[in-house]
């Protein structure tokens, strides 16, 4: 199987896609730069599916591929929790002693603060990736550079883990979903799980009455947040995350929500993590 990601090889998405898919046999993974690159990739058939991150527990949504589900002909089938674990990475040889910067992306280094505090002695610098900041590392000739990513980067490119763990909580999960092209989709076996987006009609109580639906069927609401819609200033689409004990329950759900919608997608059901 071929899958795209975003982001180098040796990423946390790399990861996700190999742990996710371990039964599928052999993975081609093809890493993109753009998440919209991935998409396109889905679409024009060049891969089997894609793996992108949706949701941090420390950091919220990933707000552009809430866009780009909407947007796209593709459905969610499989959905997964890394844990994420932050480490310095450098080429074989250097010791810690010797570093004095350390590269990853921001978000990365955000969630290692602590850990900079305790060595002022050692710069953070934004990259645009994890991975790739262990791809440059090995890159250059310095040996007072670093970079901060997951243990598979150092697999993948020949670094070495100076530290390992020096994300400032364990309690760092980022929650993601494997995609498929729309056409030829198939709910998993056992899908106790939704995604839906929805733009409520305009009329007082409306949004009440669309979630009334599911705790009337008993449909359990796990997350739901608002996005503007691109294009269309002041107006905004939901997305639910919903928990379901039968696909007649889910059915029933989506025919009762459409009554007070004038657009509803399903972005996919599968089985919960």
């Amino acid at each position: 199987m071929k899958i795209a990601i975003q982001g180098e090889l040796g990423s946390n998405s790399h990861m996700a896609a190999l742990e996710m898919l371990v039964g599928a046999g052999e993975l081609e993974i093809a890493a993109c730069a753009l998440s919209a690159e991935v998409f396109e990739r889905v679409m024009a058939g060049e891969v089997d599916g894609a793996v992108l991150p949706i949701e941090n527990s420390l950091h919220g949504s990933v707000a552009e591929h809430y866009d780009l589900l909407l947007a796209e002909p593709v459905r969610i089938v499989q959905e997964s929790l890394l844990r994420v674990r932050h480490n310095l990475i450098a080429r074989p040889g250097t010791k810690l002693a010797d570093v004095r910067r350390a590269m990853s992306h921001p978000v990365a280094l955000s969630q290692c603060r602590r850990w900079f505090v305790e060595h002022p002695e050692i710069e953070a610098v934004n990259f645009y990736d994890t991975a790739g900041s262990v791809k440059q590392v090995m890159a250059m000739a310095a040996s007072d550079v670093a970079g901060i990513a997951p243990a598979l980067a150092a697999r993948q490119y020949g670094g070495e883990v100076l530290v390992a763990d020096i994300e400032d909580h364990v309690e760092n999960y980022t929650r993601f979903h494997y995609l498929v092209m729309e056409n030829g989709w198939e709910a998993e076996e056992g899908a106790n799980k939704a995604s839906l987006a929805f733009i409520v009609l305009h009329r007082p109580g409306t949004l009440m009455q669309a979630l009334d639906v599911f705790a009337r069927l008993g449909v359990n609401l796990t997350k739901i947040e608002s996005r503007p819609v691109p294009g269309m200033p002041w107006e905004y689409v939901f997305f639910v995350d919903l928990r379901f004990e039968s696909s007649g329950q889910m059915d029933a759900a989506m025919a009762g929500l459409g009554r007070h919608c004038e657009m509803v997608k399903e972005l996919g059901r599968y089985v919960a993590a």
